[in-house]
């Protein structure tokens, strides 16, 4: 492969590849996102490459295992391009008969989607109830993407932003157009991206650095895997053009050191990114240079933390530093440094290729573009969700997720993870938005969203992540250890059939505490669940108090956060 040394070798390039593929070939998609590899997916795409094996080269059949495709529920999940055939839960043993099928243009339709209800297929999967009411502008070409091939995203047209960020844009033009498409964090706070952008470049000194957070070690968070898996050279990308705007030229990569798959992924697009020039010194004999490094967390939750996630690059403990030190102007050697989330970096391509006008067409007023989600719970169909800003809850839980199992009512939802809050079933009519649910007490976070049924016990969910965050806490301010271990004990005692009376009194004071005193935001947002529920459901613990039982509430939230 020659090093690609400008815009227009890209494009050349990129025209050769697609001139190369034949659009209308049959390409069976094996899913390999983590719940399909849990369900064995690895043996299904084998016995598919057995089969078109045995057929030769001259079959006109390709195999593809790509990342998630979003519908977790329905694992091993198939899609036969180019008519996107959707086959759920296939085994090893469907392999020859869809293959068979596929020859032939027919359809094995014991494998496509029925309705639960009415029994009604499904084929396609703009026809399939999870897919057809999301927007999927970030994951949607998971379905497309070996992502172990950089290849396949040229061919979707990866690189142009890159290159026309580069050539046809000044750093103060591609910040510019991400403050104008008022990009919002999609790590937590919902921070515009562009301000945080802003500041770095503007802070002075020489070297600059940008981050990708990829830890997402929250329970019930799994949509940055999703994505950074299945296609890493978008958020890849997006680092690259947000590192030409802010003046950066060396960037990490920091993510959990436990998924295996994901790091493969990242390493190999790192490696063909370099290899293609369109990484390292020169890129696309533009004159800028970047380079990027991989850190892996130490397996504890608080160093996802924005400044603790700093520490770790530098080899030290992951213990978060006072927030007056803001770590986009003294962040990693105390020189400045930006930090975004996997989603919020993938972003940025679409933003420069379309233009900020396009992308603040889509969502609220004051949240831009599509958010995913990881929906999961009490829910039909659990998997990541991708929808425009906006979009009501309902829709997601009810229209895309198909409800509650079991023909049993909500009782809540709850965004955030141990961080966020629960709001009532009453409310799921509220929009997808950072400004309006952070109102209602229930923060989008990264994107977590838990469903609860009616038989789910409050008490237990706020115990569930306080026990949570009380095992992950780094226990360097005594606000957060020591106040989120008596938080934990009151609400254990509860649980139990110990209640006292002033333990909602207790519980109140403990969280005024926490949440002004401790020195970064796990412990001062460690309360919020338990906010939240006070705000919503607290008769459920006066009631759980008085009775002095346990179990009359209910069952434990660990079922629903499975």
């Amino acid at each position: 492969m020659t090093r690609l040394e400008s815009a227009a070798e890209l494009e050349h390039f990129r025209a050769g590849i697609v001139a190369a593929r034949d659009p209308a070939k049959p390409c069976i998609a094996v899913c390999a996102g983590a719940a399909c590899h849990g369900l064995d997916s690895a043996r299904v795409a084998q016995a598919f490459r057995t089969e078109v094996g045995k057929l030769g080269r001259d079959a006109g059949l390709e195999v593809r295992v790509t990342g998630c495709h979003g519908y977790c529920e329905k694992g091993p999940n198939v899609v036969v391009g180019p008519d996107d055939v959707c086959y759920f839960e296939v085994k090893p043993e469907d392999a020859p008969e869809i293959v068979a099928s596929t020859l032939k243009k027919a359809v094995v339709e014991r494998l496509v989607y029925a309705h639960p209800d009415t029994g009604e297929r499904a084929v396609h999967m703009g026809e399939v109830p999870f897919y057809k009411h999301q927007t999927r502008l970030l994951i949607g070409d998971n379905v497309r993407i070996d992502p172990m091939r950089i290849d396949d995203y040229l061919a979707l047209g990866g690189y142009a932003a890159l290159a026309k960020a580069l050539f046809q844009m000044t750093p103060d033009q591609v910040l510019d157009e991400v403050k104008k498409a008022n990009l919002r964090g999609r790590g937590g706070g919902g921070f515009p991206a562009g301000q945080k952008w802003e500041t770095a470049k503007n802070a002075p000194g020489k070297d600059k650095y940008v981050i990708v957070n990829a830890h997402e070690g929250e329970p019930g968070a799994f949509m940055d895997r999703a994505l950074f898996t299945g296609n890493p050279h978008k958020v890849l990308e997006g680092l690259i053009i947000g590192a030409y705007a802010i003046g950066s030229h060396r960037g990490f990569i920091y993510t959990r050191h436990d998924s295996p798959q994901l790091i493969r992924h990242i390493e190999q697009a790192l490696a063909q990114a370099e290899e293609y020039g369109l990484l390292g010194e020169n890129i696309l004999g533009s004159g800028f240079d970047f380079r990027v490094e991989v850190h892996f967390d130490v397996g504890i939750f608080v160093s996802g933390e924005s400044s603790a996630l700093m520490r770790s690059i530098e080899g030290l403990p992951p213990e978060p530093r006072p927030k007056y030190i803001r770590t986009s102007v003294a962040g990693i050697w105390n020189r400045p440094s930006n930090l975004n989330n996997v989603e919020t970096w993938a972003n940025v391509p679409q933003i420069i290729s379309r233009g900020a006008e396009w992308y603040a067409g889509i969502g609220t007023a004051g949240s831009k573009g599509t958010k995913l989600v990881s929906l999961s719970g009490n829910v039909v169909n659990s998997g990541v969700v991708e929808v425009p800003m906006g979009t009501p809850l309902r829709k997601i839980v009810y229209d895309i997720g198909g409800g509650i199992p079991g023909g049993k009512a909500a009782k809540a939802v709850h965004f955030g993870g141990p961080m966020g809050g629960s709001i009532p079933a009453n409310l799921i009519d509220a929009p997808l938005d950072f400004d309006e649910l952070a109102k209602l007490g229930a923060p989008i976070g990264a994107g977590g969203l838990l469903v609860m049924d009616e038989d789910t016990d409050m008490v237990d969910v706020a115990r569930y992540f306080l026990e949570f965050l009380t095992n992950e806490s780094c226990g360097k301010c005594v606000p957060c250890r020591e106040g989120m271990r008596q938080t934990l004990k009151v609400l254990t005692n509860i649980t139990k059939g110990k209640g006292r009376d002033g333990d909602i009194a207790r519980l109140e004071d403990l969280n005024d505490v926490t949440g002004a005193a401790c020195l970064c935001a796990l412990g001062r947002t460690a309360s919020d669940p338990l906010k939240s529920m006070l705000r919503y459901f607290k008769d459920e613990y006066e009631t759980q108090i008085a009775r002095g039982s346990e179990g009359k509430g209910g069952k434990a939230a660990g079922s629903a956060a499975t």
